[in-house]
């Protein structure tokens, strides 16, 4: 791998003589576009106009001599040139970041933290740690959006988010935080009326309660089955859910901490635990950088040690 000085030599040798300050200019903005495949995204990541990234990549793209990004109106994508450009960009700001971390201090934890979670997720696990985290470090400020919708944080300007499977986005890295086991269970009056499934296959004939998730999720004979679930009730808060199985109008499928406390007082029973589907990890998403900044390491280490998640696990 070729040292910062060295990328230096390279990059100076691509651009025209000017400048040398100059030379550098653009390099950021390229590179937040390319993460949030718009200049809008951007312009939003750095907290500048959009203007203001267009000029600073079309004055690069004249510098450079070659088109960086192939523009139309819904997105914007890289040309082969524009490929090479951000993964050497990339690898420049990573190590100034990493000699400006050095000089001020790695520990410092300053600035904006900003965090998305799902709403139940968040407000029972995630908002506690937030806030000994944000007194903890009083040059900190934590904004912590907490909704159901998907975020892509790069293009939202995020540092981190609390989400629950898998990463798919290569973007990304995902650090296990726990695991969230998932019970189905339905009050005694509903099963006394209805009867006992005996099989995932036997969810057809019941009632079922349809919160955020449209499938659930079973074991059969070790492999994955998964059912759709039909129901006259549907609704987006798990709370409202396992009301609605306590007051016997079906069987639902909810993370254990929902329902733990009903089915200890007997108020909701388990069904089909021989066909119970795996926890689902907790992870804690990311920008797939090799330097994290004090604010994101230090609050992710502190959520991976944290005992909150015994709670989650039941």
């Amino acid at each position: 791998m070729l040292s910062l000085g060295k990328k230096v030599l390279v990059w100076n040798r691509l651009l025209p003589v000017g400048d040398s300050l100059a030379r550098w200019e653009g390099l950021e903005e390229a590179v937040v576009v390319a993460d949030a495949g718009s200049f809008v995204g951007g312009a939003r990541i750095l907290h500048v106009s959009t203007s203001h990234i267009s000029r600073a990549v079309a004055a690069l793209e004249e510098r450079v001599g070659a088109q960086i990004f192939n523009r139309t109106t819904r997105r914007v994508t890289l040309t082969a040139t524009g490929h090479v450009l951000i993964q050497q960009a990339r690898q420049i700001i990573e190590a100034r970041e990493n000699l400006l971390t050095s000089l001020r201090g790695a520990g410092e934890v300053i600035g904006e933290l900003r965090i998305t979670c799902s709403t139940a997720l968040g407000e029972r696990f995630v908002a506690p740690e937030a806030r000994g985290f944000a007194l903890d470090h009083p040059g900190l400020t934590v904004t912590l959006e907490l909704n159901n919708r998907l975020i892509d944080i790069i293009a939202e300007g995020y540092d981190l988010a609390i989400r629950t499977g898998h990463v798919s986005d290569p973007r990304l890295v995902g650090k296990q935080l726990a695991l969230r086991p998932y019970e189905t269970c339905a009050s005694p009056a509903y099963l006394a009326q209805h009867g006992t499934p005996a099989a995932p296959g036997d969810l057809d004939r019941h009632e079922c309660l349809v919160g955020t998730a449209s499938t659930w999720h079973f074991l059969v004979e070790h492999t994955p089955r998964p059912v759709s679930p039909k129901g006259r009730w549907h609704c987006n808060s798990g709370a409202a859910v396992v009301d609605a199985a306590i007051a016997g109008i079906g069987i639902c499928q909810l993370p254990r901490y929902y329902v733990r406390d009903h089915i200890l007082a007997g108020r909701l029973v388990p069904i089909l635990t021989a066909f119970r589907r795996q926890p689902e990890p907790v992870l804690a998403v990311y920008p797939q950088r090799g330097h994290l900044a004090p604010k994101v390491r230090q609050f992710v280490a502190r959520l991976a040690e944290s005992a909150v998640w015994a709670d989650l696990a039941g």
